[in-house]
């Protein structure tokens, strides 16, 4: 039995709101902010550079406040609302892809990019960092910043020192978690670093020694919830997306060690060509979703279904895309369900014996 449902409807969903209030940047289609909904808090707003993304975020979440800006402009604001100065929680996913394993990485660094229509261009790598100021301004008693794992891999560890080191500037000691959603009820083996950080002022009752020079406020992120398998929630009938000649031509080949597009490809025509489109398996814990790759299903060689990315990404099964693709939604998002462990975790473990 999962702690939190996988497979679930905002219709029919019991949002407490009783936990704390918490304010999302970067907020995407809301994936963080339904875990955090379902772990019983109150999300009353958000900020967002991409105009169709808080289109749909409004459509879904009605919050109270709404920002359509970029975080460098927001971050300057004068005039934000009283609440955002008594938040109980930050949170926020910078955009990850300069850190990303399948990304240009080093060579995308300090680059401006744009990556969909109405968007202001951004470097990438620094919006964390301005993430930080925000939390130094509004002074919330928790921040929570999730990103990629390719943070911890390579040169990029050079930033998560950084990131430390703002923290400790900006008032809050600050943790980090490696986690998979695969064990956290997550039908999806999405791996993350979650950034955990409790303002200073509040952590005396709970202080441990880290080791000999250092104390932090100490708190567990510990998972086991049983691995779900594709073939427990996926729909009878497939989609026909991607599902072009040469795919098509490619399937008839299909061998069952096959784990992608590239590998028949190679085998049959000595071409090495789209290693990014995943063969899956009814035995198989779905990838990581991403916002652009189709997937293809052993099952019946079709295109995996809107239903199958909703489950996979623990997104409700009514939630009104608004004429988005639901695949590059999820695949932009936090699973709402990783999230909700989290924050369960936070209420339990920090705020709930913050007098």
């Amino acid at each position: 039995m999962n702690k939190f449902p996988y497979k679930w409807t905002l219709e029919d969903a019991i949002f407490t709101k009783d936990k704390g209030k918490v304010f999302s940047c970067f907020a995407c289609g809301g994936g963080s902010t339904m875990g955090y909904k379902l772990a019983g808090f109150d999300v009353i707003g958000c900020n967002e550079i991409d105009p169709k993304m808080i289109e749909t975020y409004k459509l879904n979440h009605k919050p109270k406040f709404a920002f359509l800006e970029s975080i460098e402009t927001f971050k300057k604001r004068d005039d934000l609302p009283d609440e955002l100065y008594n938040l109980d929680i930050l949170d926020g996913s910078p955009p990850c892809s300069s850190f990303s394993l399948s990304g240009s990485r080093e060579k995308g660094w300090g680059v401006e990019k744009k990556f969909r229509e109405g968007q202001a261009e951004q470097v990438l790598d620094t919006l964390f960092f301005d993430f930080i100021d925000l939390a130094k301004k509004l002074q919330p008693k928790v921040v929570v910043a999730e990103n990629v794992s390719g943070m911890m891999m390579g040169n990029a560890k050079q930033y998560v020192r950084k990131i430390y080191e703002d923290f400790d500037k900006a008032g809050y000691y600050c943790q980090h978690f490696m986690l998979n959603a695969s064990t956290m009820g997550v039908p999806q083996k999405r791996i993350r670093i979650f950034f955990v950080c409790l303002r200073k002022d509040l952590s005396n009752q709970f202080l441990y020694m880290k080791d000999m020079f250092t104390e932090i406020p100490e708190i567990k992120m510990e998972f086991k919830e049983q691995p779900i398998k594709y073939g427990e929630y996926r729909s009878e009938t497939g989609s026909d997306e991607g599902l072009t000649a040469w795919t098509l031509e490619c399937l008839k080949f299909m061998i069952p060690s096959d784990k992608c597009i590239s590998d028949i490809n190679e085998r049959h025509f000595g071409k090495i060509s789209r290693f990014n489109a995943l063969l899956i398996d009814d035995d198989d814990i779905y990838p990581t979703i991403t916002a652009t790759e189709v997937n293809y299903r052993k099952f019946d060689k079709k295109s995996c279904s809107d239903h199958d990315y909703c489950c996979a990404g623990s997104y409700p099964l009514d939630y009104n895309f608004n004429g988005n693709k639901p695949k590059y939604i999820i695949g932009m998002s936090v699973p709402p369900v990783m999230t909700a462990q989290v924050a369960t975790n936070i209420y339990e473990q920090w705020l709930s014996k913050i007098d």
